[in-house]
């Protein structure tokens, strides 16, 4: 950084890499602390896989007739047939991959705050001449970020909102009506964050 001396035009440039004062050196390094916070997104993102995975073997295991893997699969769903079910039919499967599809859409949104929020908050990946680079990583901040994970938070809501009406039947008037209001209430927010991240970036770039 370039300063100007009051006593002369020409810039006199500041030493490089100058030593921090200690309590600043501490405020910045206090960031080291969300460190557990990604590790436990990491082992919470394991569970996932597991779990993942065991849904996956029951819905091969019921396809091949398994009446203990069906039976787990229609508690683990909620689904609650009128008449006694001996095979899968088009609604458990349904379910199920809707529930598959669910458990991916939120360990997308656990890749993105970890990934994200650790490049963000925490310190740089390095990852600028990696072929696997993550598109959208390349020019993440704060307001992208939070963008990004109210549009995941839509996509779950919406993946929750699809398997109630699917299995509508199960689910009081109530139970559906607020699940909508809900879901509502999270579009408001993210086209609410949305516009004003568009706000925001207006003021610092105003246009010419």
């Amino acid at each position: 950084m370039a300063s100007l001396d009051p006593h002369s035009e020409s810039p006199v440039s500041t030493p490089p890499n100058s030593p921090m004062r200690p309590l600043p050196s501490l405020i910045f390094a206090s960031r080291w602390l969300q460190l557990p916070l990604y590790l436990g997104l990491i082992a919470a993102q394991g569970v996932y896989v597991w779990h993942f995975l065991l849904e996956l073997w029951h819905l091969i295991e019921a396809a091949f007739g398994s009446q203990e893997a069906l039976q787990a699969l229609i508690h683990n769903i909620g689904y609650k047939p009128e008449a006694p079910t001996t095979g899968l039919n088009e609604t458990i499967i349904m379910l199920v991959v809707l529930a598959l599809i669910d458990v991916v859409m939120i360990s997308n949104l656990l890749i993105m705050v970890i990934v994200g929020g650790y490049e963000t908050f925490v310190s740089r990946l390095g990852l600028d001449s990696h072929p696997d680079q993550p598109e959208w990583l390349d020019h993440v901040n704060a307001s992208v970020l939070k963008v990004k994970l109210a549009l995941s938070i839509i996509g779950i809501s919406s993946i929750h909102l699809l398997k109630t009406f699917i299995n509508a039947g199960n689910y009081d008037v109530k139970v559906l009506m607020w699940q909508t209001i809900i879901h509502a209430v999270f579009l408001l927010s993210a086209l609410a964050i949305a516009y004003t991240d568009k706000l925001i970036h207006s003021n610092h770039h105003p246009s010419h």
